[in-house]
């Protein structure tokens, strides 16, 4: 009897270790359990993020490139242009001052009543007729349908030019050459003198030339 007490005194203990590596088996179940339930919770949460990204895209996706078959609105304040150009041949100085800024306001004043296009070239180089000339050319070329001249060399190669040129119209402002070439010329001719009114005077002859090509 003595023997089998000191057996079952010596088992107690492993009895014992048994029982608290259950409990920790449990501890580690019920953590990993906990976790796993943390983690899928925010793989939810990141699922549905994802999902809310998609569809933001998929919207500006459909508003990009989504067809409208409705026609544009017009834009009222567009001015429509008639296929007639009106053409400025000026000095090296352009359509910054002098007679050549009066003539360019007479233009544009022009081309609000009648919708010609209107442009300028200025004339680089040497200042004499020769070498305005083929400035004069580079607008016929371009089909200018009115060309006005304002400056001395200038007015004297659109003068010497125009009788070759029918059927385009040349307002020449001020004088020519020194036998007042801009002063001579066909029916297709028109020469405006410098001074007061200058900018109306432009305007009226390039409105009549205008006219005369429609």
């Amino acid at each position: 009897m003595v023997k089998q007490v000191r057996q079952v005194s010596q088992t107690r203990p492993a009895k014992a270790e048994r029982t608290s590596g259950g409990e920790r088996f449990a501890a580690v179940g019920r953590a990993a359990v906990t976790w796993l339930r943390s983690l899928r919770g925010r793989t939810i949460v990141l699922a549905a993020g994802a999902a809310v990204v998609v569809a933001a895209v998929a919207v500006a996706g459909v508003l990009l490139f989504r067809h409208d078959d409705r026609p544009p609105i017009p834009d009222t304040r567009a001015r429509h242009y008639t296929e007639v150009d009106a053409c400025l041949l000026t000095d090296k100085k352009g359509i910054t001052a002098g007679a050549a800024a009066e003539v360019w306001q007479g233009m544009q004043d022009a081309s609000l009543k009648t919708h010609a296009r209107v442009s300028y070239a200025p004339v680089t180089g040497e200042q004499s007729a020769a070498n305005a000339r083929p400035f004069l050319n580079g607008l016929l070329q371009r089909s200018c349908d009115v060309v006005l001249a304002v400056g001395w060399p200038e007015v004297t190669a659109a003068a010497q030019t125009a009788p070759q040129y029918g059927k385009v119209g040349f307002v020449l402002v001020g004088t020519g050459s020194g036998d007042k070439a801009g002063a001579k010329g066909g029916a297709n001719v028109t020469r405006v003198d410098t001074g007061d009114g200058l900018r109306a005077d432009v305007a009226g002859a390039v409105e009549r030339a205008v006219d005369g090509r429609a």
